[in-house]
């Protein structure tokens, strides 16, 4: 199982989205507090939340909490533009965690000290005068990258 890590996501649809393809690929969401909303049905509705009933998510007060979860995962991966390894590069293993900061200040100094740049990479683009990409899209490149490699989980029940 791929782990989807969202550190103090701001904006509730891309958690939404996000949380639908964790849902979708089977991949457990770990949603690190505080949120920049609250996980109502108004808030992720439209983006996800009919599917929130077979999402594995799990919500931590802050890092520590999430570290010292038997739940979180065994390997942690931050993507960041301030990485100079590309996503492409890395050899992702089941159990892996996909790490993503917020919409609004990404990843903290301390996370980047803490996950050293062996554990940071970047999803290249090619406008140099852009920043990023929107965080559901960066989280779902990043997730099937990881599935691409490590092989999709076994479908349940048909659709």
């Amino acid at each position: 199982m791929l782990h989807v890590v969202l550190f103090q996501p701001q904006i509730p649809q891309n958690t939404g989205n996000i949380g639908r393809m964790c849902a979708v690929t089977r991949s457990r969401l770990h949603l690190i507090h505080p949120l920049g909303f609250e996980v109502t049905d108004k808030n992720l509705k439209r983006a996800g939340m009919d599917y929130w009933f077979s999402l594995d998510v799990h919500h931590h007060a802050d890092w520590a909490a999430f570290k010292a979860s038997p739940a979180a995962p065994a390997r942690l991966w931050l993507f960041t533009t301030h990485a100079t390894r590309g996503f492409w590069d890395v050899r992702y293993a089941d159990g892996d965690g996909l790490v993503f900061g917020n919409e609004e200040a990404g990843a903290p100094d301390w996370l980047h000290a803490e996950l050293a740049d062996a554990q940071r990479v970047k999803i290249p683009h090619a406008n140099g005068e852009l920043r990023s990409l929107n965080l559901s899209t960066a989280a779902g490149i990043a997730t099937y990258e990881a599935l691409r490699q490590v092989g999709m989980p076994a479908a349940g029940k048909s659709d």
